[in-house]
């Protein structure tokens, strides 16, 4: 068995297990990030509905 070998290995697929790691730690800060805009895009809406409640519900359509 070559111990040279078997530690290079062994370093590789911890670089890979760490580089993984980080890259779906990035991707789960990206997915809080869109998921925060858009419930503060949803609060907007609610905060212009509860200010102006007619606004939207009503529309003039001509044919």
């Amino acid at each position: 068995m070559d111990i040279a070998r078997l530690s290079t290995s062994m370093a590789t697929a911890s670089m890979q297990s760490k580089v993984g790691t980080a890259v779906l730690d990035k991707a789960l800060e990206t997915q809080e990030s869109l998921g925060a805009g858009m419930v503060r895009m949803i609060d907007a809406a609610a905060m212009e509905q509860s200010v102006n409640p007619a606004v939207g519900a009503n529309f003039d359509m001509r044919v």
